[in-house]
Formats: structure tokens, sequence, C-alpha cells
């Protein structure tokens, strides 16, 4: 837990294939209205539209019982929309284990909020026709 000038607040990071997110969850008073979610300063409904995105965002709040407790902030890059959103997840996730290890952690753990998903794009190698894996067109005659 973090604090200056009585605004405390927990941070955590969560990451998912080429996306990071830095999550923030605001305890004591804020700008921010409690239960609100900023993402890159814009509201979370207008960065991630729709409600399939809706209940995912909100899937982990709602695990651990702790809907509109929180105000939160997060700063988030790389990646596309979806990997981006799984990493504000993994970002929340971990948050909310800063709150209360003993009684959060294994729920979030079993429907697997807590875990990083590694996959990312392989890198081009050097001598190959553009793409990790593709290979140069040999001549036919």
């Amino acid at each position: 837990m973090t604090s200056s000038d009585s605004l405390s607040y927990y941070e955590a990071v969560g990451r998912r294939r080429e996306a990071t997110a830095r999550v923030r969850l605001y305890v004591g008073e804020t700008e921010i209205a409690k239960g609100a979610i900023l993402v890159n300063g814009r509201p979370v409904e207008r960065y991630f539209p729709g409600e399939v995105y809706k209940k995912m965002y909100l899937e982990p709040f709602r695990t651990t019982n702790t809907m509109n407790r929180f105000a939160v902030s997060i700063k988030v890059s790389g990646g596309g929309l979806s990997g981006q959103l799984g990493a504000v997840i993994h970002g929340i996730s971990w948050a909310l284990e800063k709150v209360d290890k003993e009684k959060f952690r294994p729920i979030l753990k079993k429907r697997g909020f807590m875990t990083r998903d590694p996959r990312a794009k392989e890198r081009r190698k050097a001598g190959r026709a553009g793409k990790a894996r593709a290979r140069k067109q040999s001549p036919k005659r």
C-alpha cells in the first residue's frame, strides 16, 4: 500500500502477451468516484465497449465481492484490445490480492485470474523471408 498526503492505493502490474497494464485501486478519497474505472484517462465503458467486455473486466471484483469498493485507475499499453483486456484483468486481480492476501488469493487463483499469459509474437530471424518462420522461396529452374 502506497500513501502520499492521505491518498492511499494498491498498485499492481498485469500483463498478457504484448500488453501491460498498471492498475491502482484507490481506497481513500480521490478525484475518481468510488466504483468508477478509468483506463488511460477515459471511462472503461468507452475504452472497452460492449457487454461482453464489461462482464470480463468486472469479474475479479464480482468474484471477490468488492464491487464499487474502490476507485480504479489503469494505464495500459502495447498489444491489441483483447490482450489489453487480459492485462487489465490480470492487474486488477494482483491489486486485489494485495488488499487481502489470505482471503482473495485462493479465489482469484482458482478462477485463473492470477496466471499471466506469456505468449508473445516470435521475433523475426535474419536471412528469412520477412516473418519469423517463413523461408525464402527456392528457385525452380
